[in-house]
């Protein structure tokens, strides 16, 4: 844009000066807060004002394509569930459907179980649909002139708003020594996860755990602990499970952690699951009593998961190298998959 704005003011027979002063100003020099201060969400600083916005898009179309209408409903959730880690409140959504051809049966199905689920959740966060499109015929010929879909795709874009900036909540870990925990339950599920899809390649799997009201409970918990000021940092468990959520909020300042495993969960369900409605977070030592103190009042399991480290990663006392390693392969990895 810079560029652009510098191009036309060397020509006034495009625009006035004026304008293309204003429209700079405007849409370049508007303060995108995370640029420098990762969130769960892309928040936008609202000038001389002490609000921000908080913008995500989210959709799992693994998780549409084993459930329509669940699968949805965990698309809205889980773009709530990243306002709410910035530290925002959702307000409203809008969408962009991406199906195959709905003469298909099968697809208008799935068409049809999204938007039922689309409204379920749109109820429960209180997020009205604003607005959005319908892209259909998405799809691809293979052998024997068979015609296949792409999974369905209902991508969700929420709007939420951070009515105080003092409450916007960074996903990254901060110091040494601050205690790791896990809002929510991990369970013995690896359906539709990332790990059953490209590890073992296993594409056809029920959708992973999700409890609506569970889901909310959550989103309030996570939500009154932001501004309680009681936590550090705030980041949902997602994609990849709760390894890959530790992983990308150690990435930021160059942390590790040291981890224990829950006994009673399957090692692999525990580190890869997808089970919902889970949000890892850190704090100070000298506030862990106090946020023990409120998880106690909130009757909701959580998990003391272990520790921030300077660097290395360790899992039940094992070492798995330093951070600055693994950040590497994560930062790299589209590239050495092009270059193959």
């Amino acid at each position: 844009m810079k560029k652009v704005a510098q191009k036309m003011l060397k020509n006034p027979n495009l625009v006035s000066k004026r304008w293309v002063s204003e429209q700079y100003d405007t849409m370049v020099k508007t303060d995108n807060i995370s640029t420098n201060f990762q969130a769960d969400t892309g928040i936008v600083n609202i000038k001389n004002t002490n609000k921000a916005l908080s913008l995500t898009t989210d959709c799992n179309s693994r998780y549409v394509k084993a459930d329509p209408n669940i699968g949805t409903q965990i698309a809205v959730a889980e773009a709530a569930r990243n306002i709410v880690c910035s530290g925002g409140e959702p307000m409203a959504i809008t969408n962009c459907l991406n199906f195959g051809n709905p003469y298909n049966p099968e697809v208008f199905w799935q068409f049809e179980g999204a938007i039922k689920g689309m409204g379920i959740a749109s109820k429960k966060f209180k997020t009205p649909v604003t607005g959005g499109n319908v892209s259909f015929y998405n799809q691809t010929t293979i052998k024997d002139n068979m015609v296949e879909p792409v999974n369905p795709t209902p991508v969700i874009g929420m709007l939420g708003i951070i009515n105080d900036k003092n409450n916007i909540m960074t996903m990254g870990f901060k110091d040494k020594g601050d205690i790791i925990f896990q809002i929510g339950k991990s369970r013995d599920d690896i359906s539709s996860s990332e790990y059953l899809n490209s590890y073992h390649n296993i594409h056809e799997s029920p959708v992973p755990y999700f409890d609506i009201d569970e889901e909310l409970q959550v989103q309030n918990i996570v939500s009154d602990l932001i501004k309680k000021n009681l936590i550090r940092s705030a980041h949902d468990v997602a994609d990849g499970g709760l390894f890959i959520s530790l992983i990308e909020s150690a990435m930021i300042y160059d942390f590790g952690f040291d981890i224990t495993s829950d006994a009673e969960i399957r090692l692999d369900s525990f580190l890869f699951g997808e089970s919902q409605s889970r949000v890892v977070v850190s704090v100070t030592p000298n506030k862990k009593n106090m946020f023990i103190d409120f998880m106690m009042k909130q009757d909701f399991v959580y998990h003391t998961l272990g520790h921030v480290t300077k660097g290395e990663l360790r899992f039940d006392d094992v070492s798995f190298g330093f951070i600055k390693d693994i950040k590497k392969c994560y930062d790299n990895a589209l590239g050495e998959i092009i270059e193959k």
